[in-house]
């Protein structure tokens, strides 16, 4: 049955609702639209003026998961706006998680920047946002999507990166002298372990003297921290409130700042020029005193090399990936790894040999999954198909 009130009573009701919930009507649904016409979805909480966030999910989620984060941050001062990606959450385009990975990757490479530019100018146009004072903010693939927002946008003064990575572009941009501030976050039990060393990287990689880095033991992935940490809001509103608020574009100097781990100092040497051969001198030392002994991850090393490769350092990757074999020499992936760096540097019979030699590893490799083996397999016999009947 519906109730009845007297109006009285009801108009009572609603000002206390309005009264005693003001958060409730402090976010705004937005409709965006991409350079290319796709239709958006993003939420702006405003504030009062000042400067203004854009907060960048990760790929396994939407944009709701800032929403508390972006209350907290409205409260302190700071307009913000959170953005669902094409493909997800309300956004139009085709659903991300059914995309095949050739076509996720060119949503991600194509689509993404576009959608991110058309947010950040709703942003910076809103009424009372300081336009050259704006963070950024990201999870994941959000990571990526931040670091290379601020490099397209010289009006960005401060960056949170939660459990992701950045390609060659983005590791530039932060160790230059002038890099902005950074606040990393990590957690050792994040469901993609890679990023755990990924993140540590990135911190060390880090110009700028007042970056910080919340390492936790348990969390998760990205925004999912929030749940088993909610200190690290606080953390990232007081980070902040510092660099957008009182001191734009600078942080005091941590006095208890983690020391940088002998593999994230590992990666950074081989990212540069002429590092490869110092790295594999190393190995071969510390190879001497334990036959066992590796310096650096497989997995990481190996998209080192295709983001060298990618950025057209042929050389670099070739150096790099030859590298990873010395390291992992009984994994078939990284020889199929090096036959495309061959591949790209035009010698075919270098590659040919590196993809025989993926393919007379598979059948012992207990390392990889049984349905990625299979993939390799594939791929391999199709490589050397092509690389036999071409003309020597």
């Amino acid at each position: 049955m519906l109730r009845r009130f007297a109006p009285c009573l009801l108009a009572v009701i609603l000002a206390q609702l309005i009264f005693f919930a003001p958060s409730s009507f402090a976010q705004r649904i937005v409709d965006l639209t991409a350079s290319d016409g796709t239709k958006l979805k993003a939420s702006y909480f405003a504030a009062k003026p000042g400067p203004g966030v854009l907060l960048l999910h990760q790929c396994n989620r939407q944009r709701k998961v800032w929403d508390d984060l972006a209350q907290q941050l409205s409260a302190a001062g700071i307009n913000v706006l959170t953005l669902d990606y094409r493909g997800f959450g309300e956004s139009a385009g085709d659903r991300f998680d059914k995309l095949p990975p050739d076509k996720a990757a060119q949503v991600m490479d194509e689509g993404f920047p576009g959608d991110i530019d058309a947010a950040f100018q709703y942003l910076i146009s809103q009424p009372g946002v300081t336009h050259d004072v704006i963070g950024i903010g990201g999870a994941s693939c959000g990571v990526n999507n931040s670091i290379q927002a601020a490099r397209r946008h010289p009006e960005v003064k401060s960056l949170v990166l939660l459990s992701g990575g950045t390609d060659l572009r983005g590791r530039q941009f932060l160790r230059q002298p002038k890099a902005l501030p950074v606040f990393f976050a990590v957690a050792d039990n994040d469901e993609f372990q890679p990023t755990v060393q990924v993140v540590e990287w990135l911190y060390s990689v880090a110009a700028n003297p007042g970056k910080q880095f919340a390492h936790y033991q348990t969390g998760g992935h990205g925004a999912d921290m929030f749940k088993v940490h909610p200190e690290l809001e606080k953390a990232i509103v007081d980070w902040y409130v510092t660099t957008l608020i009182k001191t734009p574009g600078r942080a005091p100097v941590s006095k208890d700042a983690p020391a940088t781990t002998p593999e994230a100092r590992t990666l950074d040497l081989i990212d540069q020029p002429g590092g490869p051969a110092k790295v594999s001198k190393m190995l071969d030392e510390a190879r001497q005193h334990d036959p066992h002994a590796n310096l650096f991850p497989e997995a990481i090393a190996n998209l080192l090399g295709y983001e060298h490769l990618q950025s057209g350092d042929t050389a670099g990757a070739v150096e790099i990936l030859k590298l990873n074999v010395t390291a992992y020499p009984n994994s078939p992936n990284a020889y199929d790894s090096l036959s495309d760096a061959y591949l790209a540097a035009n010698q075919k019979d270098l590659a040919r040999q590196s993809v025989q030699r993926a393919l007379d590893l598979l059948p012992s490799d207990t390392t990889d999954t049984q349905d990625f083996r299979a993939q390799l397999k594939a791929a391999d016999e199709a490589k050397l198909k092509q690389l036999s009947d071409a003309p020597k």
